[in-house]
């Protein structure tokens, strides 16, 4: 019995699928299938059900996958424990960002963390903010980047890295760029284009529209800003945008701050209170990218104002 076999053991019952787990450890379909089926021998017994479609445990299988994590645990506190007396981060860190999000100050931070802890191996995903605040909590994410209406989601730390204004971005000859001030209200005569449900974005709008019991037509949903604008330039409808993310179009689109909306739509690093070194490290290296620290506030607990972060950059998802 091997620890990479143990590995291959979990991430399928956790995926329950042996083509997933294969894309999670890095390995072929064919290897993980086949130390799995050394593993059952060297056990003897049947670890998985492998009749449907999904990979299920048996009664053997869901018996040996807590002693499994546990002693992949194990292992990893003994690395640890050696690299901390030698002053040495290893292992893995997984980091999150939401889809379709460019941001270059953190994408600096991850070089500068791989520089200073090459033992570090670094997995970066995309998803929405609602998901990825779910796995951060489950602790399969270890830190990720949210848009978020909340400084802090419940039960996580948080780094507020952007606080913006919503606005409304539309083509020149569109009523809305002649007006000297737009509301919400006035929105509710157009078409909305917004981003989905589960994102930053969207929830701080769907907030704002719910505290004046408003109820815009949202025409049409993209994931991306660079679509959003797009659609909006072709005249189907207006789009809700952050300040930053409007300042890339405004070739093309004329941006106006939603005056009556109050809440920012932030930008947020999130991670568990446990936490190890390789995430303290991280968020060190992250906090310098932006603006060397400073204008940067502590990691913000639940009832903290962010709004007196000013870094501006890009998609708050």
């Amino acid at each position: 019995m091997e620890l990479r076999q143990l590995a291959y053991f979990v991430a399928v019952a956790e995926e329950q699928n042996f083509t997933r787990a294969a894309e999670r450890v890095h390995i072929s379909q064919s290897g993980v299938s086949a130390q799995i089926r050394q593993l059952e021998r060297d056990l003897g017994a049947e670890l998985f059900d492998r009749s449907a479609r999904t990979a299920t445990l048996t009664a053997a299988g869901a018996a040996a996958l807590a002693p499994a994590r546990a002693a992949l645990a194990a292992a990893a506190a003994v690395g640890q424990a050696v690299g901390d007396v030698a002053g040495v981060i290893r292992g893995r860190i997984t980091v999150g960002m939401v889809v379709g999000c460019t941001v270059t100050p953190l994408f600096d931070a991850l070089a500068a963390f791989h520089r200073a802890h090459p033992g570090v191996e670094i997995a970066l995903l995309e998803d929405n903010s609602d998901r990825l605040v779910q796995a951060v909590r489950a602790g399969t994410v270890d830190v990720a980047l949210i848009g978020t209406a909340t400084a802090a989601p419940a039960g996580l730390e948080a780094l507020t890295l952007v606080s913006e204004r919503l606005v409304v971005a539309v083509p020149p000859d569109h009523p809305l760029a002649h007006r000297p001030r737009v509301t919400l209200r006035d929105l509710t005569d157009h078409p909305v284009i917004c981003m989905p449900t589960g994102t930053g974005l969207r929830t701080v709008f769907d907030q704002a529209c719910a505290a004046q019991g408003l109820h815009p037509v949202i025409a049409l949903q993209a994931g991306a800003a660079d679509a959003m604008a797009d659609l909006a330039t072709r005249g189907l409808g207006v789009a809700v945008l952050s300040e930053s993310m409007a300042e890339s179009y405004r070739d093309r689109l004329a941006a106006r701050v939603v005056d009556d909306v109050d809440i920012p739509a932030l930008l947020c690093l999130v991670w568990r209170a446990a936490h190890g070194p390789a995430v303290r490290e991280l968020l060190a290296h992250t906090r310098r990218a932006f603006g060397d620290g400073r204008g940067l506030p502590e990691p913000a607990a639940a009832g903290d104002d962010p709004r007196d972060s000013r870094a501006a950059i890009p998609e708050a998802q």
